[in-house]
Protein backbone atom coordinates (compact mmCIF):
# COMPACT_ATOMS: atom_id res chain seq x y z
CA UNK A 1 0.00 0.00 0.00
CA UNK A 2 1.72 3.55 -1.00
CA UNK A 3 2.16 5.67 1.63
CA UNK A 4 2.86 9.77 1.41
CA UNK A 5 6.86 10.18 1.45
CA UNK A 6 8.13 11.84 4.85
CA UNK A 7 8.96 15.08 5.62
CA UNK A 8 12.87 14.78 6.32
CA UNK A 9 15.06 17.50 7.54
CA UNK A 10 17.02 19.04 5.17
CA UNK A 11 21.02 18.97 5.01
CA UNK A 12 21.25 15.98 5.76
CA UNK A 13 21.54 12.47 4.35
CA UNK A 14 18.75 9.79 5.47
CA UNK A 15 18.59 5.72 5.64
CA UNK A 16 15.38 4.58 6.86
CA UNK A 17 16.15 1.99 9.68
CA UNK A 18 12.76 0.94 10.89
CA UNK A 19 9.42 1.77 10.14
CA UNK A 20 5.55 0.44 10.62
CA UNK A 21 3.50 1.48 7.93
CA UNK A 22 0.47 -0.10 9.66
CA UNK A 23 -0.50 -2.30 6.39
CA UNK A 24 -2.35 -5.77 6.30
CA UNK A 25 -5.31 -6.50 9.06
CA UNK A 26 -3.73 -7.08 12.43
CA UNK A 27 -1.34 -5.43 14.27
CA UNK A 28 2.68 -6.64 13.95
CA UNK A 29 2.94 -7.26 17.59
CA UNK A 30 7.08 -8.45 16.56
CA UNK A 31 7.04 -4.67 16.32
CA UNK A 32 4.77 -3.44 19.49
CA UNK A 33 3.52 -5.05 23.28
CA UNK A 34 0.70 -2.84 24.91
CA UNK A 35 2.24 -0.49 28.24
CA UNK A 36 -0.57 -1.55 31.32
CA UNK A 37 1.74 -0.73 34.14
CA UNK A 38 2.74 2.82 35.37
CA UNK A 39 4.97 3.00 38.08
CA UNK A 40 4.69 -0.46 39.14
CA UNK A 41 0.75 -0.49 39.44
CA UNK A 42 -1.62 -1.75 36.62
CA UNK A 43 -3.15 1.29 35.00
CA UNK A 44 -7.07 0.76 34.65
CA UNK A 45 -7.38 2.35 31.76
CA UNK A 46 -4.46 1.17 30.14
CA UNK A 47 -6.10 -1.93 27.89
CA UNK A 48 -4.95 -4.61 25.42
CA UNK A 49 -7.70 -4.26 23.45
CA UNK A 50 -8.90 -1.17 20.85
CA UNK A 51 -5.75 -1.10 18.75
CA UNK A 52 -6.52 -2.63 15.31
CA UNK A 53 -5.56 -1.74 11.39
CA UNK A 54 -8.54 -0.29 8.95
CA UNK A 55 -7.58 -2.03 6.10
CA UNK A 56 -6.26 0.96 4.58
CA UNK A 57 -2.74 1.52 5.65
CA UNK A 58 -3.95 2.88 9.18
CA UNK A 59 -3.46 2.33 13.13
CA UNK A 60 -6.40 3.11 14.79
CA UNK A 61 -6.25 3.62 18.88
CA UNK A 62 -9.71 3.75 19.88
CA UNK A 63 -11.27 5.54 22.96
CA UNK A 64 -14.07 2.93 25.09
CA UNK A 65 -16.30 2.85 27.45
CA UNK A 66 -17.91 -0.05 29.60
CA UNK A 67 -20.08 0.23 32.51
CA UNK A 68 -19.48 4.30 33.09
CA UNK A 69 -15.95 3.96 32.78
CA UNK A 70 -13.20 4.67 30.03
CA UNK A 71 -10.32 2.66 28.62
CA UNK A 72 -7.59 2.93 25.72
CA UNK A 73 -4.70 1.40 24.03
CA UNK A 74 -0.79 2.59 24.97
CA UNK A 75 1.50 0.89 22.16
CA UNK A 76 5.27 0.73 22.68
CA UNK A 77 8.13 -0.94 21.26
CA UNK A 78 10.38 -1.49 24.80
CA UNK A 79 9.73 -0.68 28.47
CA UNK A 80 10.83 1.39 31.51
CA UNK A 81 12.25 -0.73 34.05
CA UNK A 82 9.47 1.72 36.89
CA UNK A 83 6.76 -0.12 35.06
CA UNK A 84 7.69 -4.08 35.78
CA UNK A 85 4.96 -4.97 38.29
CA UNK A 86 5.33 -6.47 41.23
CA UNK A 87 3.83 -10.07 42.27
CA UNK A 88 4.51 -11.23 45.62
CA UNK A 89 4.96 -9.40 49.04
CA UNK A 90 3.41 -5.59 49.73
CA UNK A 91 6.01 -3.61 51.56
CA UNK A 92 3.44 -0.81 52.89
CA UNK A 93 0.66 -2.40 53.41
CA UNK A 94 -2.49 -3.98 51.28
CA UNK A 95 -4.08 -0.81 51.28
CA UNK A 96 -1.45 1.64 50.18
CA UNK A 97 1.35 -1.10 48.81
CA UNK A 98 4.61 1.04 47.75
CA UNK A 99 6.26 -1.70 46.39
CA UNK A 100 6.39 -5.25 45.70
CA UNK A 101 8.64 -7.97 45.02
CA UNK A 102 9.59 -9.68 43.37
CA UNK A 103 9.13 -7.37 40.01
CA UNK A 104 8.68 -9.00 36.81
CA UNK A 105 11.05 -10.27 34.85
CA UNK A 106 12.54 -7.76 32.17
CA UNK A 107 11.03 -7.82 28.95
CA UNK A 108 13.09 -8.09 26.00
CA UNK A 109 12.76 -5.29 23.72
CA UNK A 110 11.04 -5.19 20.48
CA UNK A 111 12.98 -1.98 19.03
CA UNK A 112 15.50 0.03 20.57
CA UNK A 113 17.14 3.36 18.90
CA UNK A 114 20.15 6.14 19.61
CA UNK A 115 20.06 9.24 17.27
CA UNK A 116 18.34 9.91 14.33
CA UNK A 117 15.05 11.48 12.91
CA UNK A 118 11.66 9.93 13.96
CA UNK A 119 8.84 10.52 12.97
CA UNK A 120 4.55 9.79 12.94
CA UNK A 121 2.15 11.08 10.35
CA UNK A 122 -1.30 10.81 11.96
CA UNK A 123 -4.84 12.37 12.27
CA UNK A 124 -5.37 13.34 16.49
CA UNK A 125 -8.62 12.59 18.36
CA UNK A 126 -11.72 14.67 17.91
CA UNK A 127 -13.74 13.92 21.45
CA UNK A 128 -12.97 15.10 24.75
CA UNK A 129 -11.37 13.67 27.72
CA UNK A 130 -8.47 11.80 26.29
CA UNK A 131 -4.77 12.43 25.34
CA UNK A 132 -2.43 11.05 22.49
CA UNK A 133 1.21 11.40 22.10
CA UNK A 134 4.13 10.21 20.47
CA UNK A 135 7.70 9.81 22.60
CA UNK A 136 10.49 8.15 23.28
CA UNK A 137 12.05 6.77 26.54
CA UNK A 138 14.56 5.21 28.38
CA UNK A 139 14.42 1.96 30.22
CA UNK A 140 16.28 3.59 33.24
CA UNK A 141 15.22 6.96 33.25
CA UNK A 142 16.06 8.53 36.86
CA UNK A 143 18.41 5.63 37.42
CA UNK A 144 21.59 8.16 38.21
CA UNK A 145 21.55 11.88 38.29
CA UNK A 146 23.21 11.91 35.10
CA UNK A 147 20.50 12.07 32.11
CA UNK A 148 22.84 11.26 29.28
CA UNK A 149 23.65 8.02 31.06
CA UNK A 150 20.08 7.24 32.20
CA UNK A 151 18.23 8.86 29.35
CA UNK A 152 15.40 11.62 29.03
CA UNK A 153 11.85 11.27 28.14
CA UNK A 154 11.04 13.19 24.98
CA UNK A 155 7.95 13.65 24.25
CA UNK A 156 7.78 14.67 20.26
CA UNK A 157 3.97 15.40 20.54
CA UNK A 158 1.46 16.01 23.14
CA UNK A 159 -1.92 16.85 22.41
CA UNK A 160 -4.27 17.19 25.63
CA UNK A 161 -7.39 19.52 24.15
CA UNK A 162 -9.24 19.26 20.58
CA UNK A 163 -8.08 22.90 19.84
CA UNK A 164 -5.53 22.03 17.57
CA UNK A 165 -2.70 22.59 20.29
CA UNK A 166 0.23 20.56 20.68
CA UNK A 167 3.62 20.66 22.48
CA UNK A 168 6.90 19.05 22.75
CA UNK A 169 8.49 18.31 26.11
CA UNK A 170 11.58 16.90 27.90
CA UNK A 171 11.83 15.40 31.41
CA UNK A 172 15.24 13.95 32.95
CA UNK A 173 16.22 12.77 35.95
CA UNK A 174 13.15 10.31 36.66
CA UNK A 175 9.93 11.31 38.28
CA UNK A 176 10.42 12.13 41.59
CA UNK A 177 12.17 14.82 43.58
CA UNK A 178 14.87 15.40 41.05
CA UNK A 179 12.65 15.47 38.22
CA UNK A 180 13.51 18.43 35.73
CA UNK A 181 11.61 20.03 32.45
CA UNK A 182 11.56 21.72 30.10
CA UNK A 183 8.73 22.63 27.06
CA UNK A 184 7.94 24.00 23.74
CA UNK A 185 4.41 25.94 25.51
CA UNK A 186 1.58 25.36 23.01
CA UNK A 187 2.25 24.83 19.32
CA UNK A 188 -1.12 25.81 17.24
CA UNK A 189 -1.49 23.61 14.09
CA UNK A 190 -2.11 25.29 10.70
CA UNK A 191 -5.03 23.07 8.94
CA UNK A 192 -4.00 20.47 6.57
CA UNK A 193 -6.93 19.19 3.81
CA UNK A 194 -6.80 15.73 5.30
CA UNK A 195 -7.02 16.37 8.74
CA UNK A 196 -3.28 14.34 9.13
CA UNK A 197 -0.38 15.89 10.76
CA UNK A 198 3.59 14.81 10.78
CA UNK A 199 5.14 15.55 13.62
CA UNK A 200 9.21 14.65 13.85
CA UNK A 201 12.34 14.49 16.09
CA UNK A 202 15.66 15.11 15.07
CA UNK A 203 17.97 13.70 18.05
CA UNK A 204 21.85 13.90 17.68
CA UNK A 205 24.65 14.36 20.26
CA UNK A 206 24.09 18.36 19.80
CA UNK A 207 20.71 18.20 20.54
CA UNK A 208 16.80 18.04 19.64
CA UNK A 209 14.97 19.79 16.82
CA UNK A 210 11.46 19.30 16.86
CA UNK A 211 9.11 19.80 13.60
CA UNK A 212 5.56 20.08 12.56
CA UNK A 213 4.43 19.72 9.38
CA UNK A 214 7.87 20.02 8.32
CA UNK A 215 8.67 22.75 9.57
CA UNK A 216 11.15 23.38 12.52
CA UNK A 217 8.82 23.87 16.20
CA UNK A 218 11.70 24.05 18.87
CA UNK A 219 14.96 23.24 20.03
CA UNK A 220 16.35 21.91 23.22
CA UNK A 221 20.04 21.78 23.42
CA UNK A 222 19.94 19.29 25.61
CA UNK A 223 20.40 17.20 28.17
CA UNK A 224 20.75 14.79 25.55
CA UNK A 225 19.82 11.15 25.94
CA UNK A 226 23.43 8.84 24.77
CA UNK A 227 21.71 5.49 25.58
CA UNK A 228 19.19 3.77 23.38
CA UNK A 229 15.49 4.92 23.76
CA UNK A 230 12.08 3.14 22.84
CA UNK A 231 9.24 4.85 21.04
CA UNK A 232 5.47 5.15 22.22
CA UNK A 233 2.36 5.75 20.67
CA UNK A 234 0.06 6.30 23.40
CA UNK A 235 -3.33 7.48 24.46
CA UNK A 236 -4.55 7.90 28.12
CA UNK A 237 -7.75 8.89 29.77
CA UNK A 238 -8.08 11.91 31.45
CA UNK A 239 -8.77 11.97 35.15
CA UNK A 240 -7.89 8.33 36.56
CA UNK A 241 -4.58 9.55 37.66
CA UNK A 242 -6.22 12.19 40.42
CA UNK A 243 -9.00 10.47 42.13
CA UNK A 244 -9.89 7.13 40.02
CA UNK A 245 -12.67 8.40 37.86
CA UNK A 246 -13.03 9.74 34.23
CA UNK A 247 -12.99 13.09 33.71
CA UNK A 248 -15.54 15.31 33.50
CA UNK A 249 -14.77 16.09 29.81
CA UNK A 250 -14.76 12.42 29.09
CA UNK A 251 -18.31 11.97 29.52
CA UNK A 252 -19.03 14.19 27.54
CA UNK A 253 -17.11 12.09 24.30
CA UNK A 254 -18.95 10.71 21.66
CA UNK A 255 -17.73 7.59 20.78
CA UNK A 256 -16.31 6.11 18.37
CA UNK A 257 -13.21 8.08 18.27
CA UNK A 258 -9.62 7.46 17.13
CA UNK A 259 -6.08 8.73 17.00
CA UNK A 260 -5.12 7.38 13.90
CA UNK A 261 -1.82 7.02 12.74
CA UNK A 262 -0.77 6.00 8.84
CA UNK A 263 3.08 5.24 9.67
CA UNK A 264 5.83 5.67 12.38
CA UNK A 265 9.14 5.87 10.65
CA UNK A 266 12.92 6.08 12.34
CA UNK A 267 15.39 7.44 9.87
CA UNK A 268 19.85 7.32 11.09
CA UNK A 269 21.77 10.25 9.22
CA UNK A 270 24.18 9.50 6.97
CA UNK A 271 27.58 10.44 7.29
CA UNK A 272 30.12 11.25 4.10
CA UNK A 273 32.93 8.99 4.26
Amino acid sequence: MEHVKSLLPPGKKWKLVWHDEFDGDTLDESKWSYRLHLLQRRHETFTDQGAFLDGKGNLLLALQEKDGHYFSPHLQTGSNYLDRPGRGFCFGGKDKPEFVWPVAKIERPKFMHRYGYYEIRCRLPEQPGWWAAFWLQSPCIGATLNPEESGVEVDIMENFTRDGIVSHNNHWDGYGEDHKHAGSGDRRLEPTPDGYHVFGLDWSPDGYVYYIDGRESWRCDGPVSHREQFILVSTECMGYREGHEPAAELRKARLPDYFIVDYVRVFDEVKDE
